[in-house]
């Protein structure tokens, strides 16, 4: 076998082709252009580099098309070779990706993008997105800002900053009613609301879903809101690490209500079990904390509808209690 083989077929054959000839499909809800998420059941890959890389986001497994083939069907090099060879004209699915308006090179450093971006304020289209699409009330979008964590974005979408234990920003998750994504050049590191010596760290794995917990616990007094990006890079275990180390710290996994968030939750369980930290699970009655706090904003309008003579539909149920002292 020559090199230039083994080349050619990992140059041909994209790691979406493995991943949907063994019955992967793309979550393209969770996907952006540069990190394509693939499911199986309670599988999850997540695809880089233009197809022609791959890593397990909830272990530590990644590489080529080489060693996703090894991955999913066990062998050696030279099977995984022969298969992935197979695999060559094979065109996988593509979605039609929603695209934000990018500038053809990227000069200025992650800081002089930042601090170029305005706060959002109560007229702006990510002022708008964030309290009307999203729900999240204006006290806390103006701690957000007070913090110096939120930037609009282009097209209605925010900026939301990730900082390092200095308080540099790093990246930012893009999210508007369009887009998703990660800063360019950006690194993933923590996304931070509330006090700096907080002894109570609840994560999650969004930003909007830290700003939502902490609208429905109403920015609990000694509580930091912390989100990953979705991710769990390096520099997000450091910061966690960082902010465990105190024994009298409580981690709470505020992560999703889904197997990829049960498993960020027992990542955190280890970490804090590491650290000698308190640990709790806070699990969301809905997907996230956010479609949380859309029902209880939809709960509160039909409260008011009663009030005002209008029948109401459905009894208001309460599936989860955030905000109450963990054991």
């Amino acid at each position: 076998m020559k090199r230039r083989d083994i080349e050619e077929i990992r140059e041909r054959v994209r790691c979406g082709a493995v991943l949907e000839k063994s019955g992967f499909a793309i979550d393209v809800k969770e996907s952006t252009r540069r990190a394509v998420k693939y499911r199986r059941g309670g599988e999850i890959v997540i695809v880089t580099h233009d197809g022609q890389g791959w890593f397990d986001p909830l272990g530590d497994k990644k590489g080529d098309v080489f060693s996703l083939v090894a991955h999913l069907d066990g062998g050696g090099f030279m099977e995984a070779f022969d298969r992935a060879a197979g695999l060559i004209g094979f065109q996988p699915f593509e979605p039609a990706w929603a695209t934000a308006p990018q500038a053809k090179t990227v000069t200025a450093t992650i800081a002089d993008r930042w601090v170029s971006r305005r706060a959002p304020w109560p007229t702006s289209d990510t002022w708008r997105y964030l309290r009307f699409t999203r729900f999240i009330p204006a006290r806390i979008l103006k701690d957000a800002i007070k913090q110096s964590v939120l930037r609009e974005g282009a097209y209605g979408s925010m900026w939301a900053g990730h900082v390092d234990e200095d308080g540099n920003v790093c990246g930012w998750e893009e999210r508007g009613p369009d887009w998703r994504g990660f800063a360019t050049g950006g690194a993933k590191v923590l996304f931070r609301l509330g006090p700096s010596g907080a002894h109570r760290l609840c994560v999650t794995e969004a930003a909007i879903d830290a700003m939502s917990l902490a609208a429905i616990e109403g920015m609990r007094e000694g509580t930091l809101y912390l989100s990953t990006g979705g991710g769990w890079s390096p520099s997000t275990d450091v910061a966690l690490r960082q902010l465990a180390r105190h024994p009298d710290v409580q981690l709470v996994a505020a992560t999703d209500a889904n197997r990829q968030g049960d498993a960020y939750a027992h990542r955190l369980r280890e970490l804090a079990e590491q650290a000698g930290c308190d640990w709790l699970r806070l699990r969301p009655p809905a997907d996230d904390w956010n479609e949380v706090l859309k029902l209880q904003e939809r709960e509160e309008r039909e409260r008011e509808g009663e009030k005002n003579g209008v029948p109401h539909s459905r009894p208001a149920s309460r599936e989860a209690s955030p905000g109450c002292p963990g054991p």
